[in-house]
C-alpha cells in the first residue's frame, strides 16, 4: 500500500498532453497575448491557434509568440472546432476564445476540477469584475440568460453560463462529440450533448473582461441569437423527440377542439351541420395531431438507438489515452 505521500510523488510525475484550442478571426490585437498568458501558465501544453479566414496579422501575431498556426477556410466557429477536434490529439483540450477577455490564470484551477472529479467537461461562467461591469454587455448577458433559461426549460438543467467559449474537455469528450454545427451555436451543442448523454460537467466562475480599443466582437446579438434559439429547439427535437412532437400534438388538438365544440353543440341542438367547411378543417387539424403523436413515438424509438450508439462511441475511450509516468528525475 502507498502512503500518502508516496501517491502524490507519483501523480506529480503523471504527464499528460495538454492541448489549448484558440478558434481566431481578426484578433491580430489580442492573439499574442492570449499566447503567451497560457504559456506561462501551461509551459507543458501545445497551443494550437487555427485562423479562420482572417484579414490582418493574426496568424502572424500567434505563430510570433509561440502557437502552432494552422488554417480552416471553412468560415464559422463550428467549423473551426469540428476541424481542431478532429485533428489534435491530446488527453486534456482547453477551448478558448482569441480576444483575451476570458482569465487565463483560472486554466490550473479548472484543469485540477476535471482531474480529481473525474469530469468530461468544465465551463468558465463569465462573470466580470466589480469594476468592469461594462466587459460582459447587457445586451450579450441577456440573450445568454435568455438562451439559458430555454435550455433549462427544456433539457431540466440548472446552468449558469450555456454560451461560454472557455471550456476544459476530456479526451473522451472530444472525440465522441459530432459537432455538427457551423457557427457560434457550437456552445449550445456542447452544451446539449453533455445534457442528453448525461456526461459529468461542472460550470465555475472566472473573471470576464473587456476587448482593447480597435478589436471588435464577431458576435452579433440578434442574429447570432436567433440562430442558437434555433439550433437549440432544434436539438430539442432531436433529443427529445416524443415530447417535443406530443406539444404539438396538444396544440393541434386544442385548436381542433375549439373550431369543433360550436359545430358540435349545432348538430346535436338541431341536427345541421351548419359549417362545413369549418368542420372538415377541425377534423383535419385532428388527424394532424394523431399523425404527429404518432411520429414522437416513433423517432423517440429512434432518438434512443441514436443515444445508445453515441453513448458507446463515448465509452470507446479512456477519460485520458497518453497519460504516462515519467522518469524519476
Amino acid at each position: 500500500m502507498l502512503d500518502h505521500q508516496q501517491e502524490s510523488v507519483i501523480l506529480s510525475r503523471i504527464r499528460y498532453r495538454l492541448a489549448v484550442l484558440v478558434p481566431c478571426r481578426n484578433e491580430g490585437l489580442t492573439i499574442a497575448r492570449v499566447v503567451k498568458q497560457f504559456r506561462a501558465e501551461l509551459p507543458e501544453a501545445e497551443i494550437y491557434v487555427y485562423d479562420n479566414r482572417s484579414t490582418d496579422d493574426t496568424a502572424a501575431q500567434a505563430q510570433a509568440a509561440g502557437a502552432i498556426v494552422r488554417y480552416e477556410p471553412q468560415p464559422g466557429k463550428g467549423n473551426v472546432v469540428r476541424r481542431m477536434f478532429a485533428d489534435i490529439d491530446a488527453d486534456i483540450y482547453i477551448l478558448v476564445d482569441g480576444d483575451n477577455t476570458y482569465e487565463v490564470a483560472a486554466v490550473r484551477p479548472l484543469i485540477t476540477q476535471l482531474l480529481d472529479n473525474q469530469l468530461d467537461m468544465v465551463v468558465g461562467a463569465r462573470r466580470s469584475a466589480a469594476d468592469n461591469k461594462e466587459a460582459y454587455r447587457l445586451g450579450h448577458r441577456s440573450g445568454n440568460l435568455f438562451l439559458t433559461g430555454v435550455v433549462k426549460l427544456l433539457f431540466g438543467a440548472q446552468l449558469k453560463d450555456m454560451l461560454s467559449g472557455y471550456r476544459i474537455f476530456s479526451r473522451r469528450f472530444v472525440k465522441s462529440f459530432p459537432a455538427l454545427s457551423s457557427g457560434f451555436e457550437i456552445e449550445t451543442e456542447l452544451t446539449v450533448h453533455t445534457l442528453e448523454l448525461k456526461l459529468p460537467f461542472t460550470e465555475d466562475y472566472i473573471l470576464y473582461g473587456s476587448r482593447p480599443p480597435g478589436s471588435e466582437s464577431k458576435l452579433k446579438t440578434f442574429t447570432d441569437g436567433w440562430r442558437v434559439l434555433g439550433t437549440a429547439v432544434l436539438l430539442f427535437k432531436e433529443v427529445r423527440p416524443f415530447l417535443f412532437f406530443s406539444m404539438i400534438s396538444i396544440l393541434l388538438g386544442t385548436i381542433s377542439i375549439l373550431l369543433g365544440i360550436p359545430i358540435f353543440t349545432t348538430y346535436l341542438g338541431t341536427g345541421l351541420v351548419p359549417r362545413f367547411p369549418t368542420a372538415i378543417l377541425a377534423a383535419t387539424i385532428m388527424l394532424l395531431a394523431f399523425l404527429s403523436f404518432t411520429c414522437g413515438l416513433i423517432l423517440d424509438s429512434v432518438a434512443r438507438g441514436r443515444r445508445e450508439a453515441k453513448r458507446m462511441t463515448y465509452l470507446s475511450y479512456s477519460l485520458t489515452d497518453y497519460n504516462k509516468i515519467a522518469p524519476p528525475y
